[in-house]
């Protein structure tokens, strides 16, 4: 159903433009005749010179004032939302069946926590991540896009402004005589947001982008632990491979010290056999570990967009301390209340962000049910001749309300539908809130518990060091076979591996945590320049004429 309120047409000689001001209000005080659900009237008018009056000037004004106030109303706006989602007041690492024992020496989450490893080596490559990474250049796209469809969202709440100009010429075929018409003028639409269907899908765009820069920081956060991973990873599976090769060397010595033995009569067969196969397993971990560090460069270099694979090298040769009594390890951060830990989300203010949007959707499609009024206007000097252009032009005022009558129920599938989405994303926004609680949790007893181990391997290591010293100084003084000694120099090598693996697990551990806890230094993350760029105008010519 189409309403058109009014829709004059006004046409004047130089010098007429008041009067004809005068007579478009004037007009627009008329009785319109109606007729159907259509109804126009169209008046031509041709004046002499008088003046503006000053009520005519209160029209205007009250004419285009009043669309904008009424543009004002949002009768859907969408209510502040309370979210049920029960949050615990603690962790449960710091109740008192499971007291805290993380150590006494706690830090504040540092802006930029992965400078609390000291090394240098790392900083630059988070550095690197966070502006070459193709993951984190997609997420500033995602960004921009976002940030352009709120842009062009809220451009709906201001009226349009168009610019025309044409020149048209004819033949009469029976007399021959040329004739040309010469125009120039201005065009501008506006719709009255009287029931706020455009303040909400502005706003709805708006909080999209919002989410949209919430989803960067995520992306941000992940890169960087990510990288920090990758890096701890390599230097432990370095420290792996130098271990397995200085094993292998003490296994060839004790190789050589039991042939020499056995050549004095002093061991058998089956000692050298033995202490060959021990030499033999340890010469088939090498490779393993080889192949584990590359893979863990391969996916450094990948992270950093590197395709040169080959030119990235890790010089570090030692990992950062994580404990509790040496006053030279990394701290643990304070982890403060769960409220606190999803306020530092990201994850979950982009949760929360979209929900809201998705409200702010639904009002859109609520009000869209409504009838909408449109106005248009446009004004244009028109004449035969182009030295005349300015000497006459036209007026052209268009108001219209349009409504819904029949369509199959399109508009209110419509609300249902984003009425669908809404719970769907209070859905997600639960189970973000209790995947991030899950996380933190998570890493604190996974600490808490790798603490424990690394003390208990350390107490085991040093036990089994003494065991296997004890093991070959009886193998020496001929009190015992030479199995006791392969069977701890097996197990001493073993648990050696095993301590390193426990490092590196404890510091995986930690930075986890740090991710877990999100944090605010990616609010500091600015967009990376743009790789591509508008061609000139020669190059689109160019281009243009290559595909004709």
């Amino acid at each position: 159903m189409k309403f058109e309120i009014g829709n004059w047409k006004l046409k004047t000689r130089n010098g007429n433009r008041k009067r004809v001001r005068s007579a478009l209000f004037n007009a627009a005080e008329m009785e319109i005749p109606r007729r159907g659900t259509e109804f126009a009237e169209h008046v031509a008018l041709t004046h002499r010179p008088s003046a503006f009056s000053a009520p005519l000037r209160g029209r205007l004004l009250g004419f285009f004032a009043l669309p904008l106030l009424l543009s004002s109303c949002a009768i859907y706006a969408p209510n502040d939302r309370l979210l049920n989602t029960q949050i615990p007041e603690q962790f449960s690492i710091y109740s008192e069946q499971v007291p805290l024992r993380l150590g006494s020496g706690q830090t504040t989450l540092e802006k930029n926590w992965w400078e609390g490893f000291h090394s240098l080596e790392l900083n630059g490559l988070i550095e690197e991540v966070l502006t070459n990474s193709p993951s984190i250049q997609q997420a500033w796209a995602r960004l921009a896009q976002a940030d352009a469809i709120a842009t062009q969202a809220g451009a709906a709440r201001l009226p349009s402004i168009n610019a025309n100009a044409s020149a048209t010429a004819s033949r009469d075929s029976t007399t021959f005589d040329n004739t040309h018409l010469y125009s120039l003028g201005l065009a501008t639409a506006y719709e009255v947001d009287l029931w706020g269907r455009i303040k909400s899908e502005t706003q709805a765009a708006a909080l999209d982008r919002d989410a949209s820069r919430e989803q960067l920081n995520t992306a941000a956060i992940t890169l960087a632990s990510q990288t920090a991973l990758r890096w701890s990873g390599i230097v432990s599976q370095q420290l792996q491979t130098e271990l397995i090769r200085k094993q292998l060397e003490a296994n060839k010595t004790s190789l050589e010290l039991v042939e020499l033995r056995f050549r004095k009569s002093q061991a058998t067969a089956l000692d050298v056999y033995q202490q060959r196969q021990a030499v033999a397993n340890t010469e088939a971990r090498i490779p393993l570990a080889e192949l584990r560090e590359q893979l863990l460069l391969n996916e450094l270099a990948a992270l950093l967009g590197r395709a040169d694979f080959q030119s990235l090298e890790i010089s570090t040769t030692n990992l950062p301390s994580i404990g509790i009594h040496d006053a030279t390890s990394v701290k643990l951060p304070a982890i403060g209340i769960p409220a606190d830990v999803l306020a530092n989300r990201p994850d979950v203010r982009q949760a929360g962000l979209k929900l809201r949007a998705a409200d702010w959707s639904v009002s859109s499609a609520r009000a869209d049910r409504l009838p909408a009024i449109r106005l248009s206007a446009s004004a244009d000097y028109r004449n035969i001749k182009s030295s005349d252009l300015f000497n006459d032009w036209f007026a052209n005022l268009v108001g219209g309300v349009t409504g819904p009558i029949f369509e199959g129920g399109r508009r209110k599938a419509e609300v249902k539908r984003t009425r669908a989405v809404v719970d769907e994303r209070l859905a997600a926004y639960r189970e973000t809130v209790l995947n991030a609680m899950k996380e933190v949790e998570d890493v604190l007893v996974s600490e808490q518990k790798q603490q424990d181990y690394l003390a208990a391997l350390t107490r085991n290591l040093d036990l089994s060091r003494h065991s296997y010293d004890e093991a070959l100084n009886r193998y020496r003084n001929g009190l015992s076979q030479y199995l006791p000694v392969l069977v701890e120099l097996v197990s001493l090598q073993t648990l050696e591996r095993d301590h390193v693996a426990a490092q590196y697990d404890l510091l995986q551990t930690r930075i986890n945590l740090y991710r877990a806890l999100g944090g605010s230094w990616t609010d500091e993350l600015n967009p990376v320049e743009s790789q591509t760029s508008e061609p000139s105008d020669e190059q689109a010519l160019r281009l243009s004429t290559r595909d004709l």
